[in-house]
């Protein structure tokens, strides 16, 4: 087995490979990249023009140079296809699985598509990528892969192992050997172990376990990566809606599936409407933050009006007015830190055993002990440094009813966008911050009114 080493990237080795690149050093960049992974040559490659990199690719190994291809960035990636003929990229497309070659294919133009899909020699791979193409890329159909090993329930198992030597030609990676009728019908599976461990004569039906996971071909791929993560599962068989196996999903796919949805999360509780990156445009990174700036900035004029609206108040007790970012950013974060909590049970399917009043009970016994705690320490201080009493009871009281209402509104507000089939994300960040900033002021405002007798 080839061995491959860590790949240290550095200013030297770029300064060097470059000037290997220039004077055509041939043998020194293959010597250099033979042992590195896909994914690292894609990081060099990012660095130079699509001219010096295609002219690398030409270099490298050609089942490697498939496997950087589907590594690359997808907007260095659509450009740098162009600079491929046709013969080259149909046997890219021969060489990689068939869920990384749908994903390619759909990238390119339907022309392009049709041409390398006609190219084709081997009429079953062609045959896997048009079925994969039916699906969209968010179902299990879209993520599965056709390339499998599979036997069927009366082969004995010297003849399991037989085919399994024939069909692992196909497969790069074997977690176990799925067990299908005369129909295809998905029966179970059976782990390697258990085949090297049995008799050659007993039968495949004897051996395997029947209680296996799979899903369907149109389910959402969010559950089926729930799924793979709740049971621990390397890989899923997919089935059809007749119960016939048509493919599996490894966990290098649901991988790539639950790292786009926390980035998708975080840019949502960030208040980033899209899916942006660092060198996208000007305009296109503007686009995706202005909404939630702007809602933040409309919550900070209504804010400046509450606070117009009782500065009677504030000239009678200008003290009130130092307290005003605690109870405001004492309520944000408490609204962050609920609904968080709340869409870590939504996403992980956990936790709704509880009724919605026993999950509004708790937070309500959360909120009182963590509210009590902070006004406590708030009243302290206050006496402390500025021995008022009825201003430290107003400011400690009022802490304690902002905790409660932003941990209701953040426990709430998520749950509500989820019933409606909102992105609950985005009820953390921009919007539940500037939601609880005008309650907090509101309240604060009220209670000192009420206790000052204004």
């Amino acid at each position: 087995m080839e061995e491959v080493m860590e790949f240290e990237f550095s200013k030297e080795f770029l300064d060097r490979f470059e000037q290997a690149l220039i004077n055509r050093e041939d043998s020194y960049i293959k010597d250099s990249l033979q042992a590195v992974r896909p994914v690292d040559i894609c990081e060099i490659l990012s660095e130079f023009d699509f001219i010096f990199g295609k002219y690398v690719f030409d270099l490298l190994d050609a089942t490697k140079a498939a496997e950087v291809l589907v590594e690359l960035e997808e907007d260095y990636r659509e450009q740098f296809i162009g600079l491929f003929t046709l013969d080259e990229l149909s046997n890219f497309m021969e060489m990689l699985d068939s869920d990384d070659g749908a994903d390619l294919l759909s990238e390119m133009s339907p022309t392009l598509r049709e041409e390398i899909l006609g190219n084709l020699k081997n009429e079953e791979k062609a045959g896997h990528l048009l079925d994969l193409m039916r699906y969209d890329d968010d179902v299990a159909g879209g993520l599965m892969a056709k390339e499998l090993i599979k036997a069927r329930e009366n082969w004995t198992v010297r003849r399991c192992i037989d085919e399994i030597r024939i069909q692992a030609e196909k497969v790069e990676k074997i977690y176990s050997v799925y067990v299908v009728d005369e129909q295809d019908h998905l029966k179970g599976r059976v782990s390697l172990k258990r085949i090297v461990l049995a008799n050659d004569d007993k039968k495949v039906s004897e051996i395997l376990e029947d209680n296996i996971i799979s899903v369907g071909t149109f389910e959402e791929e969010q559950e089926v990566a729930n799924i793979m993560q709740k049971y621990d599962l390397e890989a899923i068989p997919v089935v059809n809606i007749r119960g016939k196996l048509v493919g599996r999903i490894t966990i290098d796919d649901i991988l790539d599936v639950i790292t786009e949805s926390a980035e998708e999360e975080r840019q949502l509780m960030s208040g980033v409407t899209s899916d942006v990156e660092e060198d996208d445009s000007v305009w296109m990174i503007s686009k995706a933050r202005l909404p939630w700036l702007i809602i933040g900035m409309t919550g900070g004029l209504f804010a400046a009006q509450i606070a117009d609206y009782y500065s009677v108040t504030l000239s009678v007790i200008a003290r009130l007015s130092l307290f005003i970012p605690l109870i405001m950013a004492t309520g944000g974060n408490v609204g962050v830190q609920s609904s968080a909590i709340v869409m870590q049970s939504l996403a992980a399917k956990t936790g709704f055993s509880e009724t919605l009043a026993n999950r509004l009970l708790k937070m309500l016994y959360v909120a009182l002990v963590n509210g009590s705690i902070l006004g406590l320490l708030v009243f302290g201080a206050i006496m402390l440094l500025f021995r008022d009493q009825l201003l430290a009871v107003t400011a400690s009281i009022a802490l304690l009813n902002v905790v409660l209402l932003s941990s209701f509104m953040g426990t709430v507000t998520p749950l509500l966008l989820n019933h409606f089939g909102i992105n609950p994300a985005i009820a953390s960040g921009p919007f539940i911050t500037t939601a609880n900033d005008l309650l907090g002021l509101t309240v604060y405002f009220s209670i000192a009114i009420f206790l000052y007798n204004l």
